[in-house]
């Protein structure tokens, strides 16, 4: 399937009605990720828009491009841009972590079709990945496997084993991302256990590395364009820079809303401010 073609402008109405979408449905179920999910939502969208080989009719489609949400607490973010993209109807967002709904408090694959790995316990996805892209280069596929990744999530140090075997069988098909929102549920990312100079790490594991401005649309779509049409032998990583909470004042950069769902009225207030802002 075709990826979607719509505009940059459309994308921003998108990911705003997205991020409206995103506070209502954690409302609902009185649980969840926000400030995570709000973070990430637009490195799914032009994924998704603009990228992903898919098929939701058919998410078992052996040519599909493969996405990890390593982070899996933000998976309203995932849940969205799947609804919204045809996997399952819009209505079905309000019922999430409700008994019996697929959509889980972490992505199950078991239970939601599109989704390719169960995650939830930080530092596996990039393992998955990189097993993925390895059995796409020996069955000479040529699907893209993407993994996003947490920035505190990379404290783990499977992400490291993750990191340095890529390289070593030319994963040019992986792409990892690292939502850096320097943000996790203990406190500030630098604080807890400062991952700097990331970038460079990853260079000297011998990855191609971009940094981009995990916000702008523009900007994430040049990044990814780079890296789907690598050729070098190299695996590919995107450290996109976010803010924790993106659109919501009071959300922003607070460690406060790591996990918190918020109350009728935060969640007014929330939408408003997104509804007028982003």
């Amino acid at each position: 399937m075709p990826t979607a073609t719509t505009s940059p402008t459309d994308l921003k109405t998108l990911t705003k009605q997205m991020r409206l979408d995103i506070i209502r449905m954690i409302e609902a179920a009185g649980n969840g990720h926000p400030g995570g999910s709000l973070s990430v939502i637009d490195i799914l969208t032009v994924l998704y828009w603009k990228f992903l080989k898919h098929d939701p009719k058919k998410p078992d489609w052996d040519g599909r491009d493969r996405l990890i949400l390593s982070k899996g607490h933000a998976c309203p973010a995932l849940y969205t841009a799947m609804a919204y993209r045809g996997y399952f109807p819009k209505s079905e967002l309000m019922n999430l972590r409700k008994l019996g709904s697929p959509l889980q408090g972490h992505p199950d694959r078991l239970r939601m079709p599109g989704i390719e790995f169960s995650t939830g316990s930080l530092g596996q996805g990039l393992s998955v990945g990189v097993g993925m892209a390895c059995a796409a280069k020996l069955d000479e596929k040529d699907f893209k496997t993407v993994v996003i990744l947490g920035d505190g999530e990379t404290q783990e140090g499977q992400c490291w084993e993750a990191f340095m075997s890529a390289p070593k069988w030319k994963l040019d098909n992986l792409i990892a991302i690292v939502d850096h929102n320097n943000g996790q549920i203990d406190g500030p990312v630098n604080e807890v256990m400062d991952i700097e100079p990331l970038g460079d790490k990853l260079r000297a594991f011998n990855w191609d590395v971009q940094a981009v401005d995990g916000h702008d649309l523009a900007a994430l779509e040049a990044a990814l364009a780079k890296a789907w049409s690598a050729k070098n032998g190299k695996p590919q990583a995107i450290v996109a820079k976010t803010v924790k909470g993106k659109g919501v004042s009071f959300m922003e950069h607070n460690i406060a809303w790591h996990g918190n769902a918020p109350k009728k009225d935060d969640a007014d207030k929330a939408c408003k401010e997104i509804e007028h802002g982003c």
